[in-house]
């Protein structure tokens, strides 16, 4: 008999043992903080700090269609790949009223958890509400714990406010949009075409906004019309006019680069004077760091 109590005690004792310990985090009331982070044409961001866990970061940037992700980022990193279970818990005043199962979001080793533009509005939608976006995961540095991490809904309506208005306001083309443009010119002289024009000042008001462009290279090229030496200085010409453009719109002149071909590096033969447009030419490529 004692034999057998003492098996059931430990039997027990396994049991509260086995049960996995919840370290959780969350801003409490008076901490729950959101931040309109970025606020500019191209980029709007939102976040929200999780005290000693990282934060829950929502980020839309400028570009042809309506985009949202969101990223939680933790000060310690997962060290192995799993899932997190992303859950909408009701608020307090709300008793009775179920939880709302959202997502499972991809934990991969050494990155930052990451969720779509769907999801992403889902949980924006679950805290307007006043829901909390909840995320379920085994941690990697203990195999006795599981980790818990809370976003707060408190103080969020006028942020998300903001949030929602700057989105209204980002550019209709990105970066990568921006990144490679070939101008065209009109014949015999620095002329931009209509449509390069247009396409130039884009361009210019993209760069207003964003200062993590490193280098903009302008590349001007002719057709084989006039001498080779007078196409040479044209194709400086064309090029160093842009470049003027860009300091002029606000960007840093050492960032810019410039060189001319002239006729040489043809992208269509000289027969036609549709194919001679093709050659009259600036091309600019934009990197970042």
């Amino acid at each position: 008999m004692r034999m057998l109590f003492a098996i059931s005690t430990l039997l027990l004792s396994a049991s509260v043992m086995a049960q996995p310990q919840l370290r959780q985090y969350s801003a409490a009331i008076e901490q729950s903080t959101w931040q309109l982070s970025q606020s500019s044409p191209v980029a709007c961001q939102l976040q929200h700090e999780i005290p000693r866990f990282g934060q829950a970061v929502f980020r839309s940037v400028a570009n042809k269609g309506l985009n949202l992700d969101f990223e939680l980022q933790m000060l310690r990193l997962p060290d192995n790949y799993g899932l997190a279970e992303v859950m909408s818990l009701p608020p307090s005043w709300r008793p009775g009223e179920p939880a709302k199962a959202v997502a499972s979001m991809q934990l991969l080793k050494q990155f930052n958890g990451e969720l779509p533009k769907k999801v992403a509005w889902t949980l924006l939608s679950e805290l307007e509400h006043g829901f909390s976006p909840t995320f379920y995961f085994k941690d990697w540095y203990s195999p006795f714990d599981n980790v818990v991490a809370a976003i707060n809904p408190v103080q969020f309506p006028q942020p998300y406010h903001l949030f929602n208005q700057c989105i209204a306001r980002l550019l209709p083309y990105g970066f990568d949009d921006i990144a490679f443009t070939v101008l065209s010119y009109e014949s015999g002289g620095d002329q931009l075409t209509r449509e390069s024009q247009r396409r130039l000042a884009q361009i210019a008001e993209y760069l207003k906004y964003d200062q993590d462009i490193d280098v903009v290279e302008i590349q001007g090229y002719t057709d084989s019309y006039g001498g080779r030496w007078m196409n040479e200085q044209l194709s400086v010409k064309r090029a160093e006019k842009v470049k003027s453009f860009f300091v002029d719109a606000g960007l840093s002149a050492d960032r810019v680069q410039v060189e001319g071909f002239g006729e040489r590096r043809h992208i269509a033969p000289n027969d036609t004077a549709l194919e001679r447009k093709k050659n009259r030419r600036v091309v600019l490529q934009l990197t970042k760091p």
